[in-house]
């Protein structure tokens, strides 16, 4: 037992001496996602244009990849399966990358579909905790709550709140994905090594 403490407190020795070598970095790349969040907030349709062409060259690549594997093992079973979905994979990124609000407009549908799931099981989680008195239901509730609020708002501005919604939650997640990078690196900063000074 003695000797699994050990190990654990090796390595977080070793990370926190990593942290503290390369606190700079981790600053750095903190106010790079930090700016780029607030660009994305105050832009959300480049940013939603962005993460549209980003997603249409991934199914196009691996459109691409999956047509030339599935043509390399033309007797292996599923064929038929394989080279159909290779050929939707290359038609879906061409259709995304030539026209990125038509491909906007799905992924936020996804979006809001996936935000109305997440409010609905927060809410049902959220009631769970409160049967069984955990201290915890009700942000797990308030939680639920604007997931469902935010989809209602994207819904109903459907196909308007396509041009800024993916693009606006994109921008919040790199601000608070910065954040906490730089909060991070500036504690590293200020952190003593592990077992040294």
């Amino acid at each position: 037992m003695s000797t699994n403490q050990a190990d654990l407190d090796r390595i977080q020795s070793t990370v926190a001496n990593s942290l503290h070598a390369h606190w700079r970095l981790f600053l750095t790349e903190g106010i790079v996602l930090f700016v780029l969040g607030i660009l994305a907030i105050v832009v959300p349709p480049i940013a939603t244009i962005a993460v549209e062409v980003l997603v249409g060259w991934l199914l196009l690549m691996s459109g691409i990849v999956g047509l030339i594997a599935t043509l390399r093992m033309r007797s292996a079973p599923g064929f038929w399966w394989s080279l159909l979905s290779a050929v939707l994979g290359i038609v879906a990124g061409i259709v995304m990358l030539r026209w990125p609000l038509s491909g906007a407009l799905s992924l936020t549908l996804i979006l809001t579909v996936f935000l109305t799931l997440e409010g609905v099981i927060s809410i049902l989680y959220a009631l769970e905790h409160k049967r069984e008195l955990s201290g915890r239901w009700v942000m797990m509730l308030f939680s639920g709550v604007v997931d469902l609020f935010l989809a209602g708002i994207i819904f109903a501005g459907l196909p308007g709140t396509a041009a800024w919604a993916i693009g606006l939650l994109i921008g919040i997640n790199l601000v608070f994905g910065g954040s906490a990078l730089i909060a991070m690196a500036l504690h590293a900063r200020n952190a003593a090594p592990a077992g040294g000074s």
